[in-house]
């Protein structure tokens, strides 16, 4: 079993997330936007691309929710997080790497291998989320979060360099041009992904709360296990609100990550410029992280997100008036800001309100709910526009509309998380188990 707080399982934890932030950077909100709508998508209208885009993102998120929350309670049952993390990884790899053979105008193969990375992705964070309980004590949760998120971006950003690197000048990596690097980007992502997750895998462990007799024992357990849960949840009225409040903002946050280069291309942005707004967020997020994680020990997780939520709402809405990319990358420098302390203060804060031994399971109805967020972001960005389309508006009309639609995700959040009482609930399953 994996001591609390040792050094060494800790720095096996954060390197997973040193590991797949290069998917998360490189991929999800950097090259991907821009290669499938350049190269997968040629001589489509910039909005359908936009659309298509966003589709293939909620398709993930749509899948990764309805499984998250039965994968989590089935893990809880033995020591089956890192199998299921295991499982997700090697997922995210390999269709990641897949991107690589992918052709000119093959959109639809390039989303169907997006989606399964992003499933892999997004699956993985359950459970490493998840065994944050296993390595650390209450008291340096806020911390530990914020070093992962810390190591996070300090790695996805340095991929990232390279790959801008390498886009920029093919020849210095023995590459023909500008379009064969970008696909060998998605490989060295994959790569990257494969090698920096073995570190947690082997140096942590998680402790096993309830031995399983069998497989089908295990699987039937878990689902009552859900259902028993889910009475939990429903009772403890302020965890059930934090919830609420949650699946608001992160998809406000989420949406963020996701389309803001696809935004930038469709109000004329050049590429260059994008990417360097993705590394501006990086290495500005790498401190705001760490710091974050002491401002909610000092002023309390709660009041500090709400920091961070007044950031983005400013950026979705600031985000509509937008006219050159020195304002482009003023507002990165502000998501990179704000984002790393609302991720790593939101997963700190739930650990705190959770019992450790139903870590994996309650962290997949977490996530279950930022998936679910992550479905309606993507349509509003991806449908707004082409409802404002639809009634004559130019392109660049429609795609600030899509933006600043965002807002109302972080208002709605900001609002239920007031309501929130910042301390843990008496009893967990009081009156549940009967």
């Amino acid at each position: 079993m994996t001591h609390k707080n040792d050094k060494k399982s800790i720095f096996a934890w954060v390197m997973y997330d040193w590991a797949n932030s290069a998917f998360a950077t490189s991929v999800l909100a950097g090259f991907f936007p821009i290669f499938f709508k350049q190269y997968w998508s040629v001589g489509i209208d910039p909005t359908l691309s936009t659309a298509r885009l966003g589709l293939a993102n909620a398709a993930a998120g749509l899948l990764v929710a309805i499984l998250a929350p039965f994968l989590g309670a089935v893990a809880d049952m033995g020591a089956f997080k890192k199998k299921f993390l295991l499982f997700f990884t090697v997922l995210g790899v390999v269709a990641t790497a897949a991107l690589y053979f992918v052709g000119l105008g093959d959109w639809a193969w390039a989303a169907f291998f997006f989606s399964c990375a992003n499933v892999g992705f997004s699956g993985g964070i359950i459970f490493y989320d998840a065994l944050i309980t296993d390595i650390s004590s209450e008291d340096r949760l806020h911390n530990i979060s914020a070093l992962g998120y810390a190591y996070g971006y300090l790695g996805g950003g340095l991929l990232c360099a390279i790959n801008v690197w390498m886009s920029l000048s093919p020849a210095t990596f023995g590459l023909s041009d500008t379009t064969e690097a970008v696909r060998m980007i998605f490989m060295t992502v994959a790569i990257w992904w494969a090698i920096f997750s073995i570190p947690l895998f082997v140096m942590v462990k998680e402790p096993v709360y309830i031995a399983p007799k069998n497989k089908l024992n295990m699987i039937s357990g878990g689902v009552k296990q859900l259902w028993v849960t889910l009475h939990e949840i429903r009772h403890q009225k302020n965890l059930l609100l934090f919830l609420v409040a949650y699946w608001f903002y992160i998809d406000g946050v989420g949406t963020v990550i996701r389309m803001a280069v696809d935004y930038g291309m469709s109000l004329g942005f050049k590429p260059d410029d994008l990417i360097a707004a993705l590394l501006i967020t990086q290495f500005i997020g790498l401190p705001a992280a760490i710091a974050f994680g002491h401002l909610g020990n000092r002023l309390g997780a709660k009041i500090s997100i709400f920091i961070g939520l007044a950031i983005y709402l400013a950026v979705s809405i600031g985000g509509a008036f937008i006219t050159s990319r020195v304002e482009f990358w003023i507002l990165a420098t502000l998501i990179g800001l704000a984002q790393g302390g609302v991720q790593t203060l939101s997963r700190s804060y739930y650990a705190m309100i959770i019992p450790p031994e139903k870590s994996a399971e309650y962290f997949g109805f977490y996530n279950m709910l930022g998936k679910f967020a992550a479905v309606l972001g993507p349509v509003l960005m991806g449908s707004v526009p082409l409802l404002f389309r639809h009634f004559g508006y130019a392109s660049d009309t429609a795609s600030r509309a899509g933006i600043i639609s965002i807002s109302l995700l972080f208002l709605i959040g900001a609002i239920l998380l007031y309501q929130v009482k910042e301390q843990k609930p008496s009893n967990q399953t009081a009156g549940i188990n009967q």
